[in-house]
């Protein structure tokens, strides 16, 4: 597992590799790199394909607050570390949100973007309580339990594959969400700098996602200057791309081709 040094941080990443276009792939909140298993199986044939954890997650550690303009960065240095000039970013959810600032800060570095079941909104109050009462309880030392069951729901809404990143989720340091919950529940608003973004844009949603309702992606993609589509996920939750592949990866795949 490479680590690249960049922005004070270490971040884990893995590289296919190849001369193909760049695909950047950054995970939603309490995921990592895994999740997009199935878009590299996909994808690694024509595309180099980079996906990494993000602060917090993963292989990646956290010591301080940070912004998803921080994260922004972080995805923008890990294309200079590894030589990249400029790549497509592929975000689910908080990958979405780094990846809109990342389009906004450096738009020279950002060909194109896919937003996954993501927006450039905040959530209500009620949602950040919400929020917070089920994060103070996975930061406890108590199991997870029905919270754990009740997220996984939330986001992946498949059995077995809940299974999976419940048995994950047990597994690592509950208590380093601590920052990455910070950013995620304070992050700012960015609905209003929607139309700034000038690179073509994919937005794939879940139909069934609790999350991120997907009004909310109706209303950035009629934002957003070049949209290429709304794919809307029949079943889905919160993780598309994970669930539902044989849908979401077609539809990134014929994007790609009209770049």
């Amino acid at each position: 597992m490479p680590i690249a040094k960049i922005n004070g941080q270490s971040i884990a990443y893995d590289d296919t590799g190849g001369d193909g276009p760049v695909l950047i792939f950054s995970h939603g909140f309490l995921m990592d790199r895994t999740m997009f298993e199935a878009q590299l199986d996909s994808f690694r044939g024509n595309y180099r394909c980079v996906v990494w954890d993000e602060r917090g997650f993963g292989d990646t550690p956290v010591a301080a607050p940070f912004s998803y303009w921080d994260s922004a960065d972080d995805a923008v240095a890990l294309m200079d570390h590894l030589g990249i000039d400029r790549a497509v970013l592929l975000g689910m959810s908080q990958g979405g949100y780094l990846s809109l600032r990342a389009a906004l800060r450096y738009p020279q570095r950002v060909r194109a973007m896919v937003l996954i079941d993501s927006g450039a909104h905040v959530d209500p109050p009620e949602t950040i309580q919400a929020y917070r009462q089920m994060i103070n309880h996975w930061m406890s030392d108590e199991p997870l339990g029905e919270v754990g069951v009740n997220v996984a729901g939330l986001i992946i809404n498949q059995v077995e594959l809940s299974k999976k990143w419940i048995a994950i989720w047990e597994s690592r340091d509950r208590y380093g969400l601590k920052y990455p919950a910070e950013t995620l529940l304070g992050r700012d608003d960015i609905s209003d700098r929607v139309s700034e973004v000038s690179c073509p844009v994919l937005v794939i949603h879940g139909e069934d996602d609790q999350a991120i309702p997907i009004e909310t992606a109706e209303l950035m993609s009629a934002q957003l200057p070049d949209c290429r589509g709304l794919i809307r996920v029949a079943g889905a939750a919160h993780a598309a791309n994970m669930t539902h592949p044989e849908i979401v990866n077609p539809a990134i795949a014929e994007f790609l081709q009209q770049l």
